[in-house]
C-alpha cells in the first residue's frame, strides 16, 4: 500500500515516552522529575529516537498522577518548576530532539480553581464549565459509569446537584459544549507551544464531547460481570460526532506554529479511527492502539479472571491471553492499512503507561524482540514506552504499595487491573534501585527483581542485547528511506503463513531499489521459506539475535525458531 511522507519529522521519526514519576530520580526523593529527564538526554539521543512525550508534570493532587491537572500553565514541585521545564526543552532542542507535553482537556482536578468556582453556587459564572445536573428520585441523572469503577456522578451537598466524572471521582468532566471551555484550553494550548513545546499528545480525546440529553446508556448484552465498566455500550459518554469540530479547532492552533504535532488517544479502531484524521484538519495521529488490543483474548482471560476473584484459581501469565501470532498480527496490519489508505500517516504503539509490557504480554524476551522489530520496520510513526527497549517486565506489586486507583478499588486483582505494574523505575544499572534513585530511598513503587541483571548498563556491554537491538534498529530505520517513509505490502509466505509474517517496504514505488523485506517468526520452531517470487536473495542487514549476516538465498531462506530478519534486496 502506498503512501510516502510529506517529510514531517513527526512521520519520519520516533517518539519515545518518558512517564516521569519513572525515568529518573534526580533529587533523592525517591520519585522521577524533569531535571532527571536532562540528565538522560544523552541516552535518549544514543537510542536514536527524535522525540521525547513527556506524562503530565503540571501541578496536581495526583490522585490519578497528574492525569487530575490543578493548573495547566505550571509545574508540579514534584517534579520540578517552569524554569525546569524549559531547561529541558532548551536542552532537548540543543540536541534536536522534539518535546511532546500530555494535555489534559477531558476534566480537570477538583481542586482546579475553575472547578472550585462551579462548585461554590448554582449561579457562579463558572458553573456551567463543568456538567452538573440534578438528581432524579433521588438517584443519578442517568447511568453512565466511571472507568475507574462505579457511577459516573458525584453528587455535591453543598448544591444539590451530581458533577460527571468519567473517570476518577475528584477528575470532573469539563463541558466543552461552553465555549469558553474550549478558548480556556486553546489558550492553554498556546501558552506552551509559544513556550517552545512541539505539539501535545491529548488524553482521552474522544470523551471531549457527550451526548447533550445525557440518556441512559444501553447494557452491553456481552458483558461477563468481571470489568464493572464493560456492562453498558458507550455511545452516549464517548465518540460523539461533535468531538470532530472541537478536534478542528485544536489542530488550527497547533498549525498556526511552525511544524508542530497534535496526537491524539482514541479508542476506537479501523474505520472510526479515521475519521479522527478529519480532512487532514484534526489529528496528525490519532494513536492506534491495534497491536495492544487486537490480539487480546478478552472472553478468556475475564472468565479466568472471575474464578481468581471467587478464589477457584490464581491467574495465569498474561501471555495466556495475549494471541501474538503471526496470522492475527498480519490481519490487524493489514486492517489498519486498509482503513487509514487516503486518510493520514499511520502510527503503532506497544505499549504505554496504561497497557501490561509487551515483554509480558509475549511471554519471552525473544518474542519481545520480535515485537521490536515489528514496531520498528512497520510503515507508520513508532511510539515506543520507556524500558521496553531493554525488555522490561510487569512488576508484582505487593498490597501495602499499590497506588494506581482502579488497583485500589479491586485489591485482589490489582496486577490485572491496575496500571502500576507496567509504571515502575526504570532500571539502569546494578547498583540499588536499578541507578533509578540512590541506595539509601525508597522508590514511589518497587523495582523489577531482575533489575540487577536487566539494565542499561549490563546491555550497553553485550553487543546482543535488547538495547543492541533497538539502537540498531533505529539506526537502520533513520539511514533508509524505505523504512521510514517507503510503502508498505504483505508478502506471501506459503506454508508458514500462521507461524511467519513478511512484508516489504519500497521507497516511493522504486521497486528495484530501496526495498526491504521483513521477515518475523511468532513461532518456536524453525522454518525454511521460499521467497523466490520476492528476489532471487538478500543481504541479512540485521536479524533479531544480531547473530546473523551475509548473503542469504531467498529461495531456500532458513528462519530460527523466534527469529526476524531485516533483509535487504539491493
Amino acid at each position: 500500500m502506498q503512501h510516502t511522507t510529506s517529510g514531517h519529522w513527526w512521520q519520519e521519526g520516533i517518539i519515545y515516552q518518558v512517564y516521569p514519576r519513572s525515568f529518573q530520580d534526580s533529587n533523592a526523593d525517591g520519585v522521577g522529575d524533569i531535571g532527571g529527564v536532562i540528565d538522560r538526554l544523552d541516552y535518549l539521543v544514543d537510542l536514536g529516537i527524535d522525540a521525547i512525550w513527556l506524562s503530565p508534570i503540571y501541578p496536581s493532587p495526583m490522585h490519578d498522577f497528574g492525569y487530575d491537572v490543578a493548573d495547566y500553565c505550571d509545574v508540579d514541585p514534584l517534579f520540578g518548576s517552569l524554569t525546569d521545564l524549559d531547561r529541558l526543552l532548551e536542552a532537548a532542542h540543543a540536541k534536536s530532539l522534539k518535546l511532546i507535553l500530555d494535555l489534559v482537556p477531558n476534566h480537570t482536578s477538583s481542586d482546579h480553581p475553575w472547578f472550585q468556582a462551579s462548585r461554590s453556587s448554582r449561579d457562579n459564572p463558572k458553573r456551567d464549565w463543568y456538567i452538573w445536573r440534578d438528581p432524579i428520585n433521588g438517584q443519578p441523572p442517568n447511568n453512565w459509569l466511571s472507568c475507574f469503577g462505579g457511577s459516573a456522578w458525584e453528587y455535591d451537598e453543598a448544591t444539590g446537584q451530581y458533577y460527571l466524572h468519567s473517570f476518577e471521582r475528584r477528575q470532573p468532566d469539563l463541558n466543552y459544549r461552553n465555549p469558553e471551555v474550549m478558548n480556556a484550553m486553546l489558550d492553554v494550548m498556546r501558552f506552551w507551544l509559544t513556550r517552545g513545546v512541539d505539539g501535545f499528545r491529548v488524553d482521552v480525546i474522544e470523551f471531549m464531547s457527550k451526548h447533550p440529553d445525557l440518556p441512559d446508556e444501553p447494557v452491553d448484552p456481552h458483558w461477563d460481570e468481571v470489568e464493572p465498566y464493560g456492562q453498558l455500550e458507550h455511545i452516549y459518554s464517548r465518540n460523539q460526532h461533535d468531538v470532530h469540530p472541537l478536534i478542528q479547532q485544536m489542530r488550527q492552533v497547533v498549525d498556526s506554529f511552525d511544524d508542530r504535532v497534535l496526537i491524539g488517544e482514541i479508542f476506537v479502531f479501523d474505520e472510526t479511527i479515521a475519521a479522527y484524521y478529519g480532512e487532514n484538519n484534526e489529528c496528525h495521529l490519532p494513536f492506534n492502539f491495534n497491536l495492544i488490543y487486537h490480539p487480546w483474548r478478552a472472553g478468556k482471560a475475564k472468565a479466568d479472571l472471575a474464578a481468581v476473584m471467587q478464589g477457584k484459581m490464581t491467574m495465569p501469565p498474561l501471555s495466556k491471553y495475549y494471541n501474538w501470532q503471526a496470522g492475527v498480527i498480519r490481519n490487524t496490519v493489514e486492517s489498519y492499512e486498509t482503513a487509514i489508505a487516503g486518510k493520514g500517516w499511520g502510527n503503532w504503539v506497544l505499549g504505554n503507561h496504561d497497557q501490561h509490557r509487551i515483554a509480558t504480554r509475549v511471554g519471552s524476551h525473544a518474542q519481545a524482540r520480535i515485537a521490536t522489530v515489528l514496531l520498528l520496520t512497520l510503515r507508520g510513526t513508532p511510539t515506543c514506552y520507556y524500558g521496553d527497549e531493554i525488555g522490561m517486565t510487569d512488576v508484582h506489586i505487593p498490597p501495602h504499595k499499590i497506588q494506581d486507583p482502579p488497583a485500589l478499588n479491586q485489591p485482589e486483582v490489582a496486577n490485572i487491573f491496575g496500571r502500576d505494574p507496567e509504571r515502575t523505575p526504570m532500571q539502569w544499572d546494578a547498583s540499588g534501585h536499578g541507578g533509578f534513585c540512590p541506595a539509601e530511598v525508597e522508590p514511589w513503587l518497587p523495582l523489577a527483581p531482575d533489575a540487577n541483571m536487566r539494565n542499561v548498563s549490563q546491555q550497553q556491554q553485550d553487543p546482543t542485547s535488547m538495547l543492541a537491538l533497538f539502537k540498531a534498529l533505529t539506526q537502520l530505520r533513520r539511514q533508509e528511506p524505505a523504512l521510514h517513509a517507503g510503502d508498505y505490502a504483505t508478502v506471501d509466505v506459503g506454508s508458514a503463513s500462521e507461524a511467519v509474517f513478511a512484508y516489504r517496504r519500497d521507497y516511493d514505488g522504486d521497486h528495484d531499489a530501496n526495498a526491504y523485506v521483513v521477515v518475523l517468526n511468532f513461532s518456536s520452531t524453525p522454518h525454511t521459506l521460499d521467497l523466490s517470487h520476492v528476489a532471487k536473495d538478500a543481504d541479512i542487514a540485521l536479524s533479531s539475535f544480531l547473530t546473523r549476516k551475509g548473503r542469504v538465498s531467498l529461495e531456500h531462506l532458513p528462519l530460527a525458531a523466534d527469529e526476524g530478519l531485516v533483509l535487504r534486496l539491493k
